[in-house]
């Protein structure tokens, strides 16, 4: 390449930034003012994209997966249960819940502190469903320039058509992301069989509705709004971070000062540093900033212009990595430090949550039984002389196989049982069952005598017994 041709490239792209918005020096906080996201290729842009599509096929592909009679992952809010392939969550069971969320925001915590916003770049769902937007957008409505001067246009056939296909597509795409979503709650093939047959209650069509507009509203038009003025995420992000963390930062010392020049010039000649001031950096950035100006709230470390200022200095023939990912210790001269307190607290408990949860999950009780007393009376001498007391008995059958139950009580000398003390529940059931069980007067040496309700079954798949207690008490006086 000449260094004419250069200097003509050059020129162009500042009658370009004379006549087109400048992200870098507009008001990024004026929702009104819209980014022009420029396509990009480069290591970050291709780690980014499939990290997305797997996330995203992951998201879209989990609620078909069979898992027996029921799909693996389905979250039953009518009969409060959650289940997660063979692992099943009642509402006896919701510390579990609690402790999985506390291993995600630990591990948030733990991994941003080490390597930064790489949630938000790379794996977010509004990170990945925008740029699958944009990615129809340039499609459908050609690259940066092309659709700010189609936007600038008055309408016509050709800005009608090309608007009109950009928004079929985003709001298929809502579409199928709304009823996924709902997917986890509802059975995947009642909610598209009922969905398109026009069968579905009316609960089902508002949250498909109240999805689709929000998936659409958020990826399509909000989209770094999102990131700058509403995810809490951006703004409590500097408590993470320390001068160790890994950011998106500029070289100032290498890039400054900045300004266009030749490919064959000598920038030290002119005075200049590795910096040519293209503003590629800016034009794909999402969020519109400009990571010459040092660290913001609303960088995402999605890397994007990473891999426009690598590009650009390949072009020049310059050194990359004049915007990189790195620290501000290293970028200040200092020696890096990766283990630190704040990163080992994490750490540490991060991998106890773990800990907890794997055993948790481990140990689940497949039987849970309780007791609730006849708050009416106490107790009763029933017409053969006994003292009888009164209660309902509870089980809950937490696997996927039925189960024939034993029951028994335990603490109290020769008694007699009124009601069944052999039941079947059905998978996933609650058997409610009445009960009295009565003692001669007499074995009794206390007005109260501790006691436990015992259930007790066989695993059928290993003949394991399978036994759940529950204390109560027994009154005479």
């Amino acid at each position: 390449m000449s260094a004419d041709s250069n200097n003509k490239d050059y020129s162009k792209a500042k009658r370009i930034k004379i006549h087109q918005p400048d992200a870098s020096k507009a008001d990024r906080f004026n929702p009104r003012n819209r980014i022009y996201v420029r396509a990009i290729n480069g290591l970050w842009t291709k780690l980014r994209r499939r990290l997305g599509w797997i996330t995203m096929s992951f998201f879209l592909i989990l609620p078909w997966i069979p898992w027996g009679n029921r799909q693996a992952v389905w979250f039953n809010l009518a009969e409060q249960k959650f289940h997660i392939f063979g692992l099943t969550i009642w509402p006896q069971d919701l510390t579990l819940l609690a402790a999985l969320f506390t291993i995600a925001a630990f591990a948030l915590f733990f991994v941003t502190t080490y390597l930064g916003r790489v949630w938000c770049g790379f794996t977010c769902p509004q990170t990945v469903w925008t740029f699958i937007f944009i990615w129809f957008e340039e499609k459908l409505e050609g690259a940066r320039n092309k659709r700010m001067k189609l936007d600038q246009l008055p309408w016509n056939f050709n800005k009608l058509w090309r608007k009109a296909a950009k928004h079929t597509a985003w709001i298929a795409i809502s579409l199928l992301t709304a009823m996924t979503f709902v997917s986890y709650f509802v059975p995947s093939r009642e909610v598209y069989i009922e969905v398109f047959t026009l069968n579905a209650t009316g609960g089902i069509y508002f949250w498909v509705a109240l999805f689709t507009l929000a998936t659409y509203g958020n990826a399509g038009w909000m989209r770094e709004i999102m990131c700058i003025h509403m995810c809490p995420y951006a703004r409590f992000q500097a408590v993470m971070f320390d001068k160790n963390t890994f950011i998106v930062g500029y070289d100032t010392k290498r890039g400054e000062t900045r300004g266009p020049r030749s490919r064959k010039a000598d920038p030290k000649e002119l005075g200049l540093g590795d910096c040519i001031d293209c503003d590629l950096c800016v034009q794909v950035c999402p969020t519109g900033i400009d990571i010459r100006n040092g660290l913001q709230y609303e960088c995402i470390n999605c890397g994007a212009c990473i891999d426009a200022c690598d590009n650009t200095m390949d072009r020049m023939g310059y050194k990359k990595g004049l915007i990189s990912y790195t620290t501000e210790n290293k970028l200040e001269g200092i020696k890096e430090k990766v283990l630190r307190p704040k990163l080992v607290g994490y750490g540490v408990v991060l991998a106890a949550m773990i800990l907890v949860f794997v055993y948790a999950s481990a140990t689940i009780a497949p039987i849970r039984i309780d007791i609730i007393r006849d708050r009416n009376q106490l107790f009763r001498e029933n017409n053969d002389g006994l003292i009888e007391n009164t209660f309902t008995i509870k089980i809950l059958n937490k696997t996927e196989q039925a189960h024939e139950y034993k029951l028994s009580v335990q603490g109290l000398p020769e008694y007699q049982w009124f009601g069944p003390q052999q039941v079947k529940v059905a998978a996933g059931e609650v058997l409610t069952l009445p009960i009295s069980v009565a003692v001669d007067p007499v074995e009794l040496s206390h007005p109260m005598i501790k006691i436990d309700f015992k259930v007790t079954t066989t695993n059928t798949a290993d003949n394991e017994l399978i036994e759940a207690t529950q204390e109560s008490r027994f009154f005479s006086q």
